[in-house]
């Protein structure tokens, strides 16, 4: 079964499950479609909470559908920090580990649908049309980041994705570094927040084809671990290849402090913060300026261009 099938499939189980029916909106509603919000707010879906265990299980294989399985992994600790949150501030605003909500846009049946599994610090869109998936946003965030005893860590789901950066980062000789780090200070969150929309940001750091071996090696480190989020085949169709890739860092170098870096290269931005004084509060997100929310494939398809399945 293709991709797109076993989308449709775990789609189509949600909706006929009782109690997922009101997971339905329609594809043509963009104001809800072209959506990511992964602050704590009210968002357009179905509540977790509010489905039985035949209709829970099916969201659950439905965002399956999306994400690798170590990147669900990382989504199903996401989940789980919503409780250490809550706990760390006193059960004061009543976070929960099933605070998150499922939409599905159109009908699964559909020549053009698409779906989102979406809350605090997760948030996963997907577009389909005919038999083709087109990616993004998808976020991934915690807070805390890391969750450590006696030294050690218990728990730290971006761990690699914020590690690889800074080894890159370290790697660069001087003259190199300087050309990299485009701030002194990091910004507030991720530079794409929560718009419908993501263009190229400036200034873009330094070139792929300007780094040493080890260097670019380690770049493409980076964006695999990004793009290993999504299923083999989405992660292929987004891969820059070695091309016109540019790194970007801001804010200081070392750990245990704000930082902030970005990758970019055609239709791919990738972005990486962690916000918080004490380093311990992450965001990280996979975001397309041309095919954002399907814009690639639906305007192949509503142009009516042939194109490989």
């Amino acid at each position: 079964m293709t991709l797109a099938g076993e989308m449709r499939e775990a789609a189509a189980a949600l909706l006929a499950a009782p109690g997922g029916a009101p997971a339905a909106a329609a594809f043509t509603d963009d104001d809800a479609r072209r959506w990511i919000e992964y602050r704590p707010r009210p968002r357009p879906g179905l509540s977790i909470a509010d489905l039985d265990r035949t209709a829970r299980k099916a969201a659950h294989r439905l965002l399956a559908t999306a994400l690798s399985p170590p990147a669900y992994a990382q989504a199903m600790a996401v989940l789980a920090l919503e409780e250490i949150l809550d706990r760390r501030e006193g059960w004061a605003r009543g976070r929960h580990s099933e605070d998150y909500q499922v939409i599905v846009f159109g009908s699964p049946s559909d020549d053009e649908w698409g779906w989102r599994f979406e809350g605090h610090h997760l948030s996963v869109s997907m577009t389909v049309s005919d038999d083709r998936v087109s990616p993004a946003p998808v976020f991934l965030g915690a807070n805390p980041a890391r969750v450590d005893t006696a030294g050690r860590v218990v728990l730290r789901p971006l761990a690699i994705e914020e590690d690889l950066g800074h080894e890159l980062l370290r790697s660069m000789p001087a003259a190199t570094r300087r050309r990299a780090v485009v701030a002194d200070e990091a910004p507030y969150d991720i530079r794409s927040a929560t718009s419908p929309a993501s263009a190229r940001l400036e200034p873009s750091g330094v070139a792929r084809a300007d780094l040493r071996p080890g260097e670019r090696a380690l770049l493409d480190q980076l964006v695999a671990v990004h793009l290993g989020r999504l299923p083999d085949e989405l992660a292929a169709g987004l891969d820059p290849a070695g091309g016109d890739v540019h790194f970007a860092w801001e804010g200081p170098p070392g750990p245990g402090t704000r930082h902030y870096y970005r990758v970019q290269a055609d239709d791919l931005l990738i972005e990486f913060d962690n916000t918080t004084d004490d380093g311990n509060h992450a965001h990280s997100v996979l975001r397309r300026p041309r095919g954002e929310f399907g814009g690639d494939i639906l305007a192949t398809h509503r142009a009516g261009v042939p194109h490989d399945r």
